[in-house]
């Protein structure tokens, strides 16, 4: 069993984040063993073929598959809300020597494989090629996937968002996963063979949704990285399934510009950011805003200097992309 300890001032800093990485390691996984990850099977078919002439070596090596922990250094926990992959393949490139040595260490407790110790003997060098090695994956198998899987994390985070403004704090560890619970003040999370008991201290609880990360959660409490929680995201079941929406339908009903625009914000954006996903013009993406927010399927918010529009749960029913409690609880892994 894995303990987060709260204080006041956790709960207050508890906060989502989207980790490219998490999905990287979880992905490299499930095409890896595709029989362990029933769910990612069509997609790890798919993939298999276009990873089949790639060197991972050092990848494999530094997310061994039949060990029971992964180094944190390849994933560490994202430092910001929305991480980008580059950016995060530089912090991957700063780990500092030491900690990689330990980390490999930790990942092969009966001692290290030939083909690991350049992680120890040569760590700059293998930091480099390790790095090379995730670009020309992610570049291979899951940038032509990503904004489906992105869309769906940005719907989890929207979906717990309203949650956390109209029940509460507490209600962010609500359905995340069955081996995941709130109890007097703490976070519980099962594990066999680990008891682990972590005091937030302040720092809040960093809760990372990540679709490869099914069927499992992944607690992180190792320093010196931020205690996280990844979990799979309601929906995982469907990602890879055939789009059933029907779009002519959708069109007849609110016009075709204006369902292009519901459609197009599966990922929240602000009117800029439409028109050019769209591509169409911004007074054009503007006025449709307008409409679908008086009728009550956007909502917007202020970003900054941004003003940011996203789906609301009727217009996400209307979409065909829904996220209400029912779909939460029906989707979520057993």
């Amino acid at each position: 069993m894995v303990h987060y300890r709260f204080g006041h001032d956790d709960l207050l800093r508890t906060r989502f984040a989207i980790s490219p990485l998490m999905e990287l390691v979880g992905a490299f996984d499930a095409v890896r063993a595709p029989e362990r990850f029933a769910v990612h099977q069509p997609w790890a078919s798919w993939a298999a073929p276009r990873i089949a002439d790639l060197d991972l070596g050092l990848l494999d090596i530094a997310v061994p598959l039949e060990t029971p922990w992964h180094p944190d250094f390849v994933s560490p926990p994202p430092s910001v809300p929305h991480a980008e992959l580059g950016e995060e393949l530089e912090r991957v490139l700063g780990t500092p020597a030491q900690q990689v040595a330990v980390e490999i260490g930790r990942a092969y407790p009966g001692g290290l494989p030939p083909a690991a110790r350049v992680f120890v003997e040569r760590p700059v060098q293998a930091i480099r090629e390790l790095v090379a090695q995730m670009r020309g994956f992610w570049d291979a198998v899951l940038a032509p996937r990503w904004e489906r899987v992105l869309g769906l994390l940005e719907a989890e985070i929207a979906w717990r968002a309203r949650r956390l403004a109209a029940v509460g704090p507490q209600s962010a560890f609500a359905g995340l996963h069955e081996t995941v619970r709130w109890d007097d003040g703490a976070v519980h999370v099962s594990r066999r063979k680990a008891k682990v008991d972590v005091d937030l201290a302040g720092r809040g609880l960093l809760l990372v949704p990540a679709v490869f990360a099914w069927p499992t959660v992944w607690p992180m409490v190792d320093p010196p990285w931020q205690p996280a929680l990844v979990y799979p995201p309601a929906g995982v079941a469907d990602l890879w399934a055939p789009d059933g929406r029907d779009d002519e339908a959708l069109e007849a009903l609110l016009g075709r510009g204006r369902a292009r625009v519901l459609i197009g914000l599966g990922r929240p954006a602000s009117t800029q950011e439409l028109a050019q996903r769209l591509a169409a013009s911004a007074g054009g993406i503007s006025e449709h805003l307008g409409v679908l927010r008086r009728a009550g399927l956007v909502a917007a918010r202020r970003e900054g200097r941004r003003v940011v529009y996203a789906r609301t749960a009727k217009g996400d029913a209307l979409s065909g992309d829904a996220h209400d409690d029912a779909a939460h609880s029906a989707a979520r892994p057993r």
